[in-house]
């Protein structure tokens, strides 16, 4: 197996982005008093759960904006230490739209906490029988403003290199952290490419041009973080070679969908993948990568086994991959193989 282990000198151009999204639960603890005095195990035994104060459909649009934050950072970053690390290229574009993010956030809270008294009122209307329980835990708006927030630092890193205790340089943990980043990069575009097969490509025998999307966000990712471990470059050439076959207009069938259902599957296989990528880094080009994937179609059948799972490439044995010759190919045109439709056109 190729190992993938990323060079410290990566530093010089990737950022590091911790996120801090602070969120309200209008939740509250219960206490002896809300349930009439009733007598109550010990603490050390159990321990009274919560209430919410206020209506949680009216903090939903929160959670949706943090998940936007972080949906935005992983399209273009890795995760790194306690956050992200983002190509110092694109820290204008990426802190542009978390500014926008932001602006959404802060423009829902004055929202919010304009209607905060009449929501809290509504909400003891909706429960009036319980209505007693929940004044006796109201909080100002002051208190729940303080408690929302969206705010982040960028920030350079750079590794330890002289102290009066050598043993701080020898164990600062940086080295190990930035050696592992090309993995998680890895781990992370798997991850992707499982639920980019679950949602579009799984038993489909069609698609339209919108299953290109979600790879050319992972095309996008990939090659701005191309400096994190030399496999990374490669995987990105495959997958734009991949969607250059596509025919720019109609849907897409036959032996086109059939390769774009064997490159996810083999961004699927973190394994596969660089093995593959080692190919193209020894000559051979993402083309003839391809070729092998469409020569090798019993590697994307659907099996009849849990959904998303396929023979081969995801659960099988190095038998059941592609195998590139050992040798370069004459440079001559390679015809691209005559294969079965296997249920999939």
């Amino acid at each position: 197996m190729t190992p993938i282990v990323s060079d410290i000198r990566i530093l010089d151009n990737l950022l590091a982005l911790n996120l801090n999204v602070s969120l309200w639960s209008a939740r509250r603890k219960m206490s002896q008093e809300d349930l009439g005095g009733a007598e109550l195990p010990p603490e050390d035994l159990a321990s009274l759960g919560s209430k919410r104060i206020a209506d949680p459909e009216n903090l939903k649009v929160f959670g949706t904006l943090k998940a936007r934050a972080f949906n935005y950072l992983d399209r273009h970053g890795v995760r790194f230490m306690s956050g992200w690390a983002i190509p110092e290229e694109k820290a204008g574009e990426i802190v542009q739209e978390l500014c926008n993010i932001r602006n959404d956030f802060q423009k829902e809270k004055e929202n919010f906490l304009a209607g905060y008294d009449q929501n809290v009122q509504g909400w003891i209307e909706k429960h009036h029988q319980w209505g007693e329980i929940i004044r006796n835990s109201i909080v100002g708006p002051d208190y729940v403003r303080a408690r929302m927030d969206f705010r982040w630092q960028l920030y350079k890193v750079s590794p330890l290199e002289q102290h009066a205790d050598n043993t701080a340089v020898l164990e600062a943990g940086l080295a190990e952290e930035v050696q592992g980043l090309g993995g998680t990069l890895f781990g992370e575009v798997a991850k992707s490419a499982e639920d980019i097969w679950r949602r579009v490509y799984h038993g489909k025998t069609e698609v339209t041009h919108k299953a290109l999307s979600p790879l050319r966000t992972l095309h996008t990712k990939l090659t701005g973080l191309s400096f994190v471990e030399p496999h990374v470059a490669p995987v990105a050439d495959i997958v734009q070679a991949a969607l250059q076959r596509i025919p720019k207009k109609g849907n897409i069938t036959g032996t086109d969908l059939l390769l774009l259902q064997g490159l996810v599957c083999l961004l699927k296989d973190s394994d596969a993948l660089v093995a593959h990528a080692q190919k193209v880094i020894e000559g051979y080009g993402p083309a003839f990568v391809l070729d092998a994937l469409l020569a090798d179609p019993g590697s994307i059948h659907e099996p009849d086994g849990p959904a998303g799972q396929m023979d081969g490439i995801v659960d099988g044995g190095p038998d059941d991959t592609p195998i590139l010759p050992d040798t370069l190919p004459v440079e001559t045109a390679v015809p691209h193989p005559a294969i079965p439709s296997l249920g999939l056109w």
